[in-house]
């Protein structure tokens, strides 16, 4: 059944929709909706914007390889152009290995080939990815479950950048390309002022900013805020982003750039203040709060990153890697502090079967039973009886079915697959 793409995302901003059984912002919906004359939207596991010229399409973004046909014949059904231009919004590469089909497309007929244009900063990023390709492998099937994901090598680079703005004139239509900083260094947004549509790419997702991924490169809040403030004086009426859905209303949109820069702003301030007064990381994540007015917003819900994992990359671009605890500065191997602490508490075994017993027995607090901590000192102690001893069976089970439980209770996909993959490989055949 065709997805209704501006009623679901009418239902979306009105928090009527489950993201994780209806609609998640970096799930895969399909569709297409025609935003206003001449402005098309393909909602997939990344989105791409279509604009119509005199002389051929402009993208903003092309989309994941897997599923650059599937835009390529959504966008088909609405225009017979050929593509004239990409905007790489940024370099992450779910937006930039659809060029692609296009361009074969080109050569079959006989066209002139798109132009790729994005921020400068694109080619280092490319250039990275192949030198950590094997990481990003990792991380990637870590985080997403992926287990055949394999990292490409290979890289469509753009054929013009530009340095902090450019303007963008393709058969009668004129963009504004203008570089922010935010989820990356490297971001480009395009502002159609005649339409008044605004593509932001990753710098509104529909979700709590990701800002804070806890395997990846650095991100910047405090930039990101910014950016969204300058966005916010556009007056756009519409807003295309990278992920999720698109804000339709010069209202809307002006709530979900204000809303998603009060909380990074809020986010950093409650950091830097703990960290001028000479407090530690662990401060800092135990403590720091999302605005109440802003924790219920249905385009701001920790779903995909969370508030938590922000404090983290606030303190590293701040204050660097340590933690300010003294024994992490040069620690001990970590099968060696689990081993001792096991020995001390009787065993691997004592370790594991408390964490068992932490999973039905909340540790009190003056407010009450307190679940998200009983399970966070489950997982401590789980992990200590695995490191200690990892070929017992029963101990290898504890870890799996702790961190089950802590995927289970989770809400965000970066904490679910980090604890899915925990559980998956507690086992010594997996």
């Amino acid at each position: 059944m065709a997805v209704d793409v501006v009623e679901m995302a009418d239902r979306l901003w009105r928090g009527e929709v489950d993201p994780w059984s209806e609609y998640h912002p970096v799930g895969h919906l399909g569709g297409m909706a025609e935003i206003c004359q001449g402005v098309a939207f393909v909602p997939t596991l990344a989105n791409v914007t279509a604009i119509t010229t005199d002389d051929g399409l402009v993208l903003i973004d092309t989309g994941s390889e897997p599923v650059a046909p599937l835009i390529h014949t959504e966008l088909r059904r609405w225009s017979d152009q050929r593509l004239n231009t990409a905007v790489f919004s940024h370099g992450h590469i779910d937006h930039v290995f659809g060029v692609g089909v296009w361009e074969a497309e080109s050569a079959e007929k006989g066209w002139a080939p798109p132009v790729v244009i994005a921020h400068e900063a694109i080619r280092d990023r490319f250039d990275r990815y192949i030198a950590t390709a094997g990481y990003n492998q990792v991380i990637n099937r870590r985080q997403f479950g992926f287990k055949n994901l394999i990292w490409p090598t290979a890289y469509r680079y753009p054929d013009e950048t530009y340095r902090a703005g450019r303007p963008l004139d393709v058969g009668g239509v004129h963009l504004d390309l203008v570089h922010e900083k935010g989820e990356t260094d490297d971001h480009t947004v395009s502002w159609f002022a005649d339409k008044r549509v605004l593509c932001c790419g990753d710098l509104f997702i529909f979700a709590s900013p990701n800002a804070g991924n806890p395997q990846k490169v650095q991100r910047y809040p405090r930039e990101w805020a910014q950016a969204l403030r300058r966005m916010l004086t556009l007056d756009a009426e519409y807003l295309l982003p990278g992920h999720g859905l698109p804000v339709m209303g010069s209202d809307r949109v002006a709530q979900a750039l204000g809303g998603t820069a009060e909380l990074l702003e809020s986010l950093v301030e409650q950091t830097l203040e703990i960290m001028n007064n000479g407090g530690r990381l662990d401060e800092a994540i135990h403590s720091v709060e999302v605005p109440s007015h802003l924790a219920g917003l249905s385009y701001l819900r920790p779903i995909y990153d969370e508030p938590e994992f922000i404090v983290h990359n606030i303190w590293r671009l701040y204050g660097g890697w340590w933690d300010g605890n003294p024994a992490t500065l040069k620690p001990a191997p970590e099968v060696a502090l689990a081993s001792e602490v096991a020995a001390l508490a009787g065993g691997p075994g004592a370790l594991a079967a408390r964490a068992l017993e932490l999973l039905n027995q909340p540790a009190p607090t003056a407010a009450g039973p307190d679940t998200e901590g009983a399970l966070r000192l489950a997982g401590h102690l789980a992990e200590m009886a695995w490191l200690a001893d990892p070929s017992d069976p029963a101990i290898a089970d504890a870890r799996q079915r702790v961190f089950t439980t802590r995927a289970e209770h989770a809400t965000s996909t970066m904490a679910k697959g980090v604890f899915n993959w925990a559980a998956r490989t507690s086992s010594p055949e997996d």
